[in-house]
């Protein structure tokens, strides 16, 4: 039975790396939790049938028992405990699969402790309101998905991604030109249960109402100009599946209102037939201008927009993410590396990469580095094989920060690693009783070693210190030098 209210509740901790185990407990402790760790998923497993916890954080890759084998073990008899899964990959697939087998949230390291701190209460309030429902194994063979990224945005997208694939609600996918908005959409597909049936897309951008009509709805045999046959259209053509329609924005008011009564009565009529045709199939649609903002002007139908909208997920630019620039590089790298050739970027050129603001984003990033490879010797992409706009310095440096001077205003909300290390210290004499060989053991350095940090941080007196140990603690090395 888990514990009471009025007690601090149990977190089990599992992961196989010592220090986040260690900084994970300190700074759990520090917020108000009682914390047991586990390094293998075989522990975290045993551990949580040996007592009750209210909520585990467990890491994906571990060793004897991966974090996706802790949760199906909890899952089994545990549905409403909160399982929070974290990663270091930031991997599309394995959040997908994570969320579908019951996981109640997925986050990416490195994170900062007031966020995980946040869900944990959170997931903790909702397991005391209701149980959760205990959802099925996932079978699905979970293949590459081509969306790269392990930020806190990229997480939010897989989530998203995960819940959209549950259902069949219409959804709404935004964001700038090159973010991988049909990527999504087909991500969706893939992990929902159409993704047998067809994923069909087409670009409404640049069409007139009777081609995108013909092209959507179908047409008969004379119905206009150049229609020498009945044509099935692709929402015929998609039945069962998923029909992506990008470039939504673009389109007429009339062609809105074909669109939502089809959405409306899952029927289409083709062009020149009184007769419809009952359809099954789900629309994605997605659009890089802000279509809310359109239908408040009144330039996009707003009863559209709402069917449309039923679920929203917002792409964010690759500005907004640069920490992802180095593992979207690498992918395609991958991609376009031979057995006889692999590809290499150069520190510098991987840090150009990273300073530019890339206003194509990640369509952008991916041309760039196909020139690269076209123009590089060896297989090493110098900064000269980068297209000219990345390796010139100009204004549009000014108006994205690198992402050294974003970490330099972050910085300022957190804390450093030396108060990180006095709260440590703290909580672990704490938890000893004062004992400082024990804490010595258990931090795992030397007790001279903690004799002088408890005199640094004002834990203790110097003469107490000294009496202590016997020894001269201003000959011993402090932790950064053992």
């Amino acid at each position: 039975m888990a514990s009471s209210l009025t007690s601090l509740p149990n977190i089990l901790v599992a992961d196989d790396d010592r220090l986040i185990r260690n900084t994970l407990e300190a700074a759990l402790s520090l917020n108000g939790f009682r914390v047991s760790l586990a390094k293998s998923g075989r522990e975290a497993i045993a551990a949580a049938n040996a007592q009750s916890f209210d909520a585990v954080i467990s890491d994906i890759y571990m060793p004897e028992g991966d974090g996706l084998e802790v949760l199906r073990a909890l899952r089994a008899t545990q549905t409403a405990l909160p399982v929070i899964l974290m990663t270091a990959q930031g991997e599309l697939d394995v959040t997908v699969q994570a969320m579908a087998e019951g996981a109640s949230d997925v986050i990416a390291k490195p994170f900062d402790i007031a966020t995980l701190t946040r869900l944990l209460n959170d997931h903790l309030a909702a397991s005391r309101r209701k149980p959760q429902p205990l959802l099925a194994h996932s079978s699905t063979d979970f293949s590459s998905s081509g969306l790269i990224g392990r930020s806190p945005a990229m997480m939010t997208v897989y989530k998203l991604i995960a819940l959209a694939a549950r259902n069949d609600a219409t959804v709404l996918i935004t964001g700038e030109s090159g973010t991988g908005k049909e990527l999504t959409a087909r991500a969706i597909h893939d992990f929902s249960e159409r993704k047998d049936k067809p994923f069909l897309a087409v670009n409404c951008a640049g069409l007139t109402d009777t081609l995108l009509e013909s092209e959507l709805f179908g047409h008969t045999r004379g119905a206009f100009t150049g229609a020498n046959a009945d044509r099935a259209g692709l929402f015929e053509a998609a039945d069962g599946g998923t029909l992506f329609l990008d470039e939504l924005a673009s389109t007429s008011p009339a062609f809105q209102a074909s669109l939502l009564r089809v959405l409306q009565s899952g029927e289409v009529r083709r062009v020149g037939s009184p007769q419809t045709r009952r359809v099954n199939v789900r629309v994605i649609g997605a659009s890089n201008s802000p279509l809310r903002e359109l239908t408040e002007r009144g330039a996009f139908r707003a009863d559209l927009f709402y069917r449309l909208s039923v679920l929203t997920i917002d792409l964010p630019p690759l500005r907004q993410r640069p920490g992802d620039i180095e593992l979207l590089a690498q992918h395609f790298l991958r991609r376009h590396s031979t057995d006889n050739q692999p590809l290499l970027l150069t520190e510098e050129a991987m840090r150009l990469l990273q300073t530019h603001s890339f206003p194509g984003n990640v369509r952008e990033l991916e041309n760039a580095l196909k020139r690269a490879t076209a123009l590089c010797v060896n297989g090493v992409i110098t900064p000269d094989c980068l297209p000219p706009h990345i390796t010139r310095k100009d204004d549009d440096s000014l108006e994205h920060p690198e992402p050294e001077d974003s970490l330099r205003l972050l910085a300022a909300d957190w804390p450093t690693l030396e108060e990180l290390e006095r709260r440590y210290l703290q909580l672990t004499l704490e938890k000893v009783h004062g004992n400082r060989q024990h804490a010595a053991d258990l931090l795992g350095i030397a007790r001279r070693t903690i004799q002088r940090l408890i005199i640094r941080y004002g834990l203790g007196t110097a003469d107490s210190a000294e009496s202590d140990s016997g020894q001269n603690i201003e000959s011993a090395p402090t932790r950064a030098e053992q």
